[in-house]
């Protein structure tokens, strides 16, 4: 009986959950016809030059957002992304600009900080019993004033060529974030749908008392989730800093709420149990066009905070429809 326990989830279960590439088919609607709606208000929307621009702006909170969507399925939360950005791309920017390390060191930096803070969120969740809300909320205040405390406030410029490319390099005229977007959805696609970490992840968003029984060691799996999210972050952070050219403390505000709308509008399920990557892209391309779109409307920013927190608010309502019509079935 003790060796069934510690087995890779039946095949049953990897049916069921392995959804990383499950899409949402209203995602897919709403995307066609925000684009259908902003080209016919605009008729710069349909340039190459602003569909990059698009996939440009789309590529720091869609990295978030992909790290979001693994602790969202595990019915989990992180608050704390923007801030981790911001204090991630300040690490970085210091250990370059201000200590005059090499620019791998900086790129190490972004990453080991993002990874280090989502660990300790994973391990307050765990180890302390804090709830996932109250812990990425409070690291959310943390994270930034350390950022602040850092850079005592103000931008931190000139790092190293080598990581400015990776923000505004184009490589066959394809914006480096994209690029960087790209391989990091199909990385994560194939974790999230294709591995029993994954597989796992979302076994205990629907039922952690069934991945216990199931032999799965929920702490650690959480911890793990926790600190990926925070690397997708530090991530997010080092590709924030080299497309500006500096460490910003005050980068990366309200992204989580952006990143959230995104995970959410992409099919993956608010309180756990189910995931999709690429549901999460397109989500985030949503997010995308409607920023591109209001900005070349020139609608004032502060519309359009009211726009993305309803956009929220119309995701998790399909998604508690969508999951009642599933329980009738």
């Amino acid at each position: 009986m003790a060796s069934t326990t510690t087995r890779p989830a039946s095949p049953s279960w990897r049916r069921r959950f392995a959804g990383g590439a499950a899409v949402r088919l209203e995602s897919l609607v709403v995307l066609a016809v925000l684009c259908a709606v902003m080209a016919a208000l605009s008729n710069v929307f349909l340039s190459v030059s602003n569909i990059l621009n698009i996939l440009l702006s789309t590529s720091v909170f869609g990295v978030l957002a992909i790290g979001m969507t693994f602790v969202i399925s595990s019915a989990g939360i992180d608050l704390s992304v923007g801030s981790i950005l911001a204090v991630s791309g300040v690490v970085g920017a210091m250990l370059t600009s201000n200590l005059g390390w090499p620019w791998w060191a900086g790129i190490a930096g972004c990453l080991a900080t993002g990874a280090f803070t989502g660990w300790v969120n994973g391990i307050l969740v765990t180890k302390g019993a804090i709830p996932p809300f109250i812990v990425t909320l409070g690291m959310l205040g943390v994270a930034r004033g350390v950022a602040l405390v850092l850079s005592d406030g103000v931008s931190i410029y000139g790092l190293p060529p080598q990581m400015v490319w990776l923000g505004q390099g184009r490589p066959f005229g394809v914006p480096t974030p994209v690029i960087v977007l790209l391989l990091t959805a199909l990385v994560a696609h194939v974790l999230l749908g294709h591995t029993r970490f994954g597989v796992y992840a979302q076994v205990i968003g629907d039922n952690e008392g069934a991945a216990r029984a199931m032999g799965v060691r929920v702490e650690r799996e959480k911890v793990q989730l926790y600190a990926l999210s925070g690397l997708l972050s530090g991530l997010a952070g080092l590709l924030f800093a080299a497309r500006i050219n500096s460490g910003e403390p005050t980068a990366g505000l309200n992204y989580e709420l952006t990143a959230i709308t995104a995970t959410i509008l992409g099919g993956t399920n608010l309180f756990g149990g189910r995931g999709s990557v690429v549901g999460t892209l397109i989500g985030a391309l949503i997010m995308g066009v409607l920023q591109n779109g209001l900005n070349l409307l020139a609608v004032r920013p502060f519309y359009q905070q009211i726009a993305i927190g309803a956009v929220l608010i119309l995701a998790v309502w399909l998604d508690r429809v969508n999951s009642r019509e599933g329980w009738r079935r």
